[in-house]
């Protein structure tokens, strides 16, 4: 049948057909580097490497760029509040968003490009739309027109005046239209700015992805994804700005968004500025790797998802049902022995890419996972030779692992503890004398080897996680 993909901007399931045949360019909106990662930013970012993971199981080339903004309101006024600079500000979240996506196994993606990185592809987008007429400068301000784009909504499927009535529209009674977005702001006194056609300013939060897609993906891209949070205003003036600037339409070929997270039922989604939410830091001291991945991959990807400790804790216990099925694998044998449990272990690998050639349907191809799991553990039970038990691992190994499942347990601490306590002094040193690349090096090792380091008033501490 082959892979399909529910797309946002149609409202159904596609035949997923990459722009250019075998290759996959993906670009998934990244966090905004005023405050820690919650468990909720998590929920995406593993959706997202799911499906990175299965788009090259399944044999494609995939050219993967996620953002930072590390330029930004709420970022600027947290630093203020903090005392501190927006760049130390977003430099401190970065290490800790790396450090805490490794830990929860979510693979990098090609190109992190932070949106300071790319101000002169910026300048250059907004140049064509005011060239083309798609944009307007006013004192330094630089609006997009949205009455010029005649397509404008067609993501969120909103007329103006529903947008203009539903959304918290930025008060400027200089724009021609209420819903005008900025995409250039002039310089306020005390913030960060760089040198434009329209003065001293900084980009707005939506040109950035544009521009950082165009300069690592090109002007067309085959997904684009996100939260369902971001499909307005965010994606859909993506999608005006891209299209207006190039003339290539559609710049995303295919809108995949994830369902949000909640604290508990009938809230919001976990947001950072109320408050409600859990960090992924927090989510690590308690939990494992597989059962926060194993959590969130049980529910399909646009279904709404309640956070809920007896649920994290069955995935947990799940968790520990696959490592026990692959207790003692060493390797896949070189061939399959052709027995009953080699042909149900092929069987279920069907399955399972059935399940998620159907829109990414992790909770089907989870139930066959853990069949699998069932099947191993009763041909051991039964005695079944070591090598048919090897085969069918190899296969539970090999699903598993597209799910971005670890399956093994951290080394005892104690004989560790000591070379961990001087790479922490040493990464102080480094700090102290500016050398950050360095520092942050070695956070991230330690990182890759479930050492989490936190970084206070009082110095930095450091704890193991499970994984």
């Amino acid at each position: 049948m082959g892979l399909k993909v529910y797309n946002t901007l149609t409202r159904q399931k596609e035949d997923f057909v990459p722009l250019e045949s075998g290759e996959v360019k993906m670009y998934v909106c990244g966090p905004n580097l005023y405050g820690p990662a919650h468990v909720g930013h998590a929920m995406s970012y593993i959706v997202f490497d799911t499906i990175k993971r299965y788009l090259r199981y399944r044999g494609y080339r995939v050219k993967h760029v996620q953002n930072f903004t590390d330029i930004e309101d709420r970022i600027i006024e947290t630093a203020r509040s903090l005392g501190t600079s927006v760049k130390e500000l977003a430099e401190q979240y970065i290490a800790r968003f790396f450090a805490e996506m490794d830990a929860l196994n979510v693979q990098r993606a090609d190109y992190h490009p932070r949106a300071t990185e790319v101000i002169p592809k910026i300048i250059e987008i907004i140049q064509g739309l005011i060239a083309k007429g798609y944009a307007y400068e006013l004192d330094g301000d630089v609006y997009f027109r949205v009455t010029r784009f005649p397509d404008y909504g067609k993501l969120s499927k909103r007329s103006l005046d529903q947008m203009e009535a539903g959304a918290r529209v930025e008060v400027d009674v200089r724009k021609e239209h209420p819903m005008d977005f900025a995409l250039w702001k002039a310089s306020k006194e005390g913030e960060p700015s760089w040198d434009s056609p329209w003065g001293k300013g900084r980009p707005g939060w939506h040109i950035e992805c544009s521009a950082m897609s165009m300069q690592f993906l090109g002007e067309q891209l085959d997904i684009h994804g996100g939260g369902q949070d971001v499909i307005f205003p965010h994606h859909e003036n993506e999608i005006a700005q891209s299209e207006a600037y190039t003339g290539k339409v559609p710049f995303v070929k295919y809108w995949i968004h994830n369902a949000l997270l909640r604290l508990r039922e009938g809230e919001e989604k976990m947001t950072r500025h109320l408050g409600n939410f859990i960090s992924v830091q927090e989510a690590l001291q308690k939990y494992s790797t597989d059962a926060i991945r194993l959590f969130i991959l049980s529910s399909h990807y646009r279904s709404p998802l309640t956070w809920k400790e007896e649920n994290v804790l069955a995935a947990e216990r799940g968790a520990e049902r696959l490592r026990a099925a692959l207790k003692d694998y060493a390797g896949p044998p070189p061939t399959s022995p052709g027995d009953a449990l080699c042909e149900e272990a092929e069987a279920v690998r069907r399955e399972f890419i059935a399940a998620m050639d159907d829109d990414f349907n992790t909770p089907r191809a989870i139930a066959q996972v853990f069949e699998l799991a069932r099947m191993i553990n009763q041909a051991r039970d039964s005695g079944v030779s070591a090598h048919s038990l090897a085969y069918a691992q190899s296969i539970l190994k090999e699903l598993t692992d597209v799910l971005g499942l670890t399956l093994k347990g951290l080394p005892a601490p104690s004989e560790a503890e000591p070379f961990i306590a001087l790479l922490v002094e040493v990464r102080s040193q480094l700090r102290a004398a500016k050398q950050w690349a360095l520092a942050d090096r070695i956070r991230e090792r330690l990182a890759e080897l479930g050492v989490i380091l936190e970084d206070g008033p009082e110095g930095t501490t450091w704890k193991y996680i499970s994984s």
